[in-house]
């Protein structure tokens, strides 16, 4: 096996990240490659509208204007690769934008697109599909159809000498594979190597949130000022470390990197990508040096034989409007506050044949909404979000008139408006479905010369590996026991999919994990998050890691945009569950829940 190591730095985690990356990662570095992630769903919907308005746009404009600007001639003279699914819904155009930016800078470029993810000219074929979660009718008017690729096409552009790559719509982590499967030859069956490139991927892919960005321990982290921006120092074999550049800020420790894996995390067991299934159930990490992590330990086996495909649509329109309140009872006012203005719009559309809300949410923050029946005692000063969602825009625009009069004729202690009246928007939700590989051709575009790329289109997948994890036995606590707030075991982070939100747990200690199992359980976990919670709690393990994740459908809302919730992407929900209360050996020394 060779000892070659490939150096990829994560400079983006979504479209508006910090600028601070790029000249971080090219000056400090040192790299290889720096890849760039922006697309998250409603970006498309966004992107997909920006391109109606003019054929130069629908792209993340912020890669070329500002990270490729400002560093471009640095990137040509280090000799580093570039790879971006900035592309979005016009990479070509994104591709000319770039070239125009090289040739002001006097720099040469070779730039290559992945084209054949865009499915949107095709929304016909697609009219007897349902949404792969919910059982919904596909939509009638869609904004953009977009196929997750792999990291395939990627490698190729690589082979054919491309100094920059732009993609459409990928998964996160093949912005990543693809380079590795560049560099060390990877074949589209050395299934393990390939799960490890995406598990580098995945935890790069998000930025400074392996690097002490949202950790646990946040107290830890020296500084988020010049947080260092991820580096993955990549081998053949599928195993990584996880590194920074030198002087920069944040911390990369066990804890840092293991809740960047968790995130955003379904079964562990079958992590399913366009180029292999994961398992990432005994994934190890290890602290190898100051801000080092060593992770090893991925294993996978044959895709499936399709693409997971997403679809973007408007549906109805939402509105959201905010106060402040203060004084004695804050939190009860404010919610009078949100039924009142309700109860009154209602009487004044049905006046106007205008129909019911299709949703509404009262959340008064700063009064623990979000912990249900676990939240603390009331505070004096809270802020009411009182957010709507109705099919006719007039509808809302009456919602906004009457947010005002608030002010002077409701609850004492009102103050603060946010800005003026709220303006309405669309709600733009999304669809999933499945497609054959064998049905989706993808090419490359170098030069303006088009070429078909050979992608693996073949299935296999068996069955999740989490099938036959053994995990820890669950042991109940027992002697002398003391309550302490759960945070103090385990660290945690969450994340959403759709409708779907993910919470991580992580033993600090190996000796807490057999007590973890037996206190956590989904019926526990169900019933902490009861008041949002619709579907089921599923818990999955990964013994490498010492930890669990929990999968808590219909618990969002819908989820993204369709939601009217606060935290509509569960960014919150491992704080939430980390403050739970549980009984734990008093032998253990720690420190009792107030």
């Amino acid at each position: 096996m060779t000892s070659k190591i490939v150096r990829i730095g994560g400079a983006s985690a979504f479209w508006g990240d910090s600028a601070i990356a790029t000249p971080q990662l090219v000056n400090g570095g040192p790299v290889d490659y720096i890849v760039y992630d922006y697309l998250a769903e409603v970006t498309m919907s966004i992107l997909a509208k920006a391109k109606q308005k003019s054929d130069k746009l629908g792209y993340a404009t912020d890669f070329v204007a500002v990270a490729m600007r400002q560093s471009l001639r640095d990137i040509k003279a280090k000799g580093i690769k570039v790879v971006s699914n900035a592309g979005g819904i016009n990479p070509l155009a994104c591709r000319d934008a770039l070239a125009e930016v090289a040739a002001e800078a006097g720099v040469a470029l070779k730039i290559g697109v992945v084209l054949g993810d865009d499915l949107v000219e095709r929304a016909g074929d697609f009219a007897g599909r349902t949404e792969m979660f919910s059982g919904e009718a596909f939509p009638e008017a869609p904004l953009s159809i977009n196929a997750y690729l792999g990291g395939r096409p990627i490698a190729q552009a690589l082979a054919r000498g491309c100094d920059v790559v732009i993609t459409g719509r990928c998964v996160d982590s093949a912005v990543t594979l693809g380079p590795l499967m560049h560099e060390f030859g990877w074949s589209d069956e050395d299934f393990d190597q390939l799960a490890g490139g995406t598990l580098a991927g995945h935890i790069i892919e998000c930025g400074a949130q392996c690097t002490g960005g949202l950790f646990t321990d946040w107290r830890r982290v020296n500084s988020w000022e010049n947080i260092g921006y991820p580096i993955a120092e990549c081998e053949a074999d599928g195993s990584f470390t996880i590194a920074k550049s030198e002087g920069t800020d944040g911390l990369i420790c066990f804890g840092s990197v293991a809740e960047q894996l968790v995130y955003e995390m379904g079964d562990p067991g079958a992590y399913h990508v366009p180029d292999v299934a994961c398992d990432f159930t005994q994934v190890t990490m290890e602290e190898s040096g100051e801000n080092r992590v060593r992770v090893s330990g991925a294993r996978g086996q044959a895709p499936t034989s399709t693409y997971k495909t997403s679809v973007t649509f408007v549906d109805g329109y939402r509105n959201q409007a905010l106060l402040v309140v203060g004084g004695l009872e804050a939190g009860a006012k404010a919610r009078r506050t949100g039924e009142t203005i309700l109860a009154r719009t209602r009487k004044m559309f049905a006046a106007r044949n205008l129909g019911d809300y299709r949703d509404t949410r009262i959340e008064i923050v700063g009064n623990e909404d979000m912990y249900g029946a676990s939240a603390a005692a009331e505070p004096r000063e809270v802020v009411l979000k009182l957010a709507v969602r109705h099919d006719d825009r007039k509808a809302l625009e009456i919602f906004a008139r009457e947010f005002a009069p608030a002010g002077t004729s409701m609850s004492p202690g009102t103050t603060g408006f946010s800005g003026g009246r709220p303006t309405p928007s669309p709600v733009v939700r999304l669809f999933s479905f499945l497609i054959e590989k064998d049905a989706v051709p993808v090419s490359l575009d170098i030069d303006g010369e088009r070429t078909p790329v050979d992608v693996r289109t073949a299935g296999g997948f068996g069955q999740s590996a989490s099938a036959h994890v053994e995990a820890v036995k669950a042991v109940e606590p027992t002697g002398e026991l003391v309550k302490v707030a759960l945070v103090q075991l385990c660290y945690g982070r969450s994340g959403d999919k759709g409708d779907t939100a993910n919470i991580g747990i992580i033993a600090r200690k190996p000796e807490y994990l057999p007590v973890l199992r037996a206190i956590l359980t989904e019926r526990r976990v169900a019933a902490h998050f009861a008041h949002n919670l619709k579907g089921e709690v599923t818990r999955y393990d990964l013994p490498g890691l010492g930890g669990m994740n929990f999968l808590l459908t219909q618990a969002l809302g819908g989820g993204g945009m369709a939601s009217l919730r606060t935290d509509n992407l569960a960014k919150a929900f491992a704080q939430v569950l980390l403050s739970m209360e549980v009984e734990v050996p008093a032998a253990w020394g720690l420190e009792k829940a107030a």
